[in-house]
């Protein structure tokens, strides 16, 4: 049976000011995809709810350019399953991606494991060329263009970054929000290495609100 993609949420939708970036490093970004949308709407919070969702937010990460997002679009309209089947693997290894930000300190441990396995899955079937081109804001990115199957390469920046975590040791400056209605991660690059929020803004204000109405009624 054919998966038919309906039209969702334009491109634009999904745009830098729309999404949070927090992470970080692109690997963590995207595991917080998961619940990336500043204004939240009932029943659609996660990007990877459908093929525009995903290509909006590998947009508004600067992995993609607006011509090459438009591009697959089109393509997702001509190949609905290869399509609908790639954002279902991009779920999978978000999954993956998570386990190993929570769990992921030690080289013996499952999830990294797991994810040094998919990593190196992903890496050794997608075969392309790296490229650097110039974005409309004067600014550069390097793509991932591949050769045969179009939507085998759009996780490749995001294993390569993940990658990166582990060559260059990385993982132990991994957090998780302290906001426990929060399930954000990010890299701490503090100095001291003690940040505990994603965001100041938001989970930090909540929880020094959250202390000062704890204060009160204690007086």
């Amino acid at each position: 049976m054919t998966t038919v993609l309906q039209p969702t949420a334009p491109i634009l939708d999904s745009t830098p000011d729309s999404l949070i970036f927090v992470g970080e490093r692109l690997w963590l970004d995207f595991v917080n995809s998961a619940d990336a949308l500043r204004a939240r709407r009932p029943g659609r919070n996660d990007v990877l709810d459908s093929f525009d969702g995903f290509i909006g937010w590998l947009s508004a990460a600067r992995v993609l350019d607006a011509e090459r997002s438009a591009a697959m679009v089109r393509r997702a309209q001509q190949q609905p399953t290869a399509a609908s089947a790639a954002v279902h693997e991009a779920r999978r290894i978000r999954n993956v991606l998570r386990a190993l930000a929570e769990k992921g300190t030690d080289e013996t441990d499952r999830a990294t494991q797991l994810a040094i396995g998919e990593i190196n899955r992903i890496l050794g079937r997608s075969a392309g060329t790296r490229r650097v081109e110039s974005r409309a804001d004067g600014g550069f990115v390097r793509n991932f263009v591949t050769v045969g199957d179009v939507f085998a390469g759009l996780l490749i920046p995001v294993i390569e970054s993940a990658a990166d975590a582990l060559v260059s040791g990385e993982l132990f400056r991994v957090r998780q929000c302290a906001d426990a209605r929060c399930a954000r991660v990010f890299y701490d690059a503090s100095r001291n290495g003690k940040r505990r929020w994603c965001e100041m803004a938001t989970c930090g204000n909540r929880a020094k609100a959250a202390r000062h109405r704890r204060k009160i009624k204690r007086v």
